[in-house]
């Protein structure tokens, strides 16, 4: 998807909303240490200020970095430890950013089908 398509997008409070309710709050915080938990505790009382800052980003096409920054770990999955493609790559990102990655995946299947 080019620059162009992400311009037409709307992200709207329901999409937030509906990506909140179903994160799963048993899981390890992102890289800025934001609990799945507390977003979803929240997630009625920030789900406003997210859209409009996910918006605000599709907007002037800029993501802020703490979203697009991973670490990277290599992950045993089976055979000789020490052949490299025995392990495969598991990023342990932001939360948040992976909420805007989820709804953005899920407009863009829907724009291209």
């Amino acid at each position: 998807m080019g620059i162009l398509s992400y311009l037409l997008i709307s992200i709207n409070r329901e999409e937030v909303l509906k990506r909140l309710t179903g994160l799963k709050v048993d899981k390890l915080p992102g890289l800025d240490g934001m609990q799945p938990r507390l977003l979803w505790e929240a997630r009625v009382q920030i789900v406003k200020a997210l859209a409009t800052i996910f918006q605000s980003s599709l907007d002037i096409g800029v993501v802020p970095e703490d979203r697009r920054v991973a670490n990277v770990t290599p992950l045993y999955k089976k055979g000789q430890k020490d052949k490299l493609g025995n392990y495969r790559p598991v990023s342990l990102t932001s939360v948040v950013g992976k909420l805007l990655e989820q709804i953005l995946s899920n407009k863009s299947n829907r724009m291209f089908q």
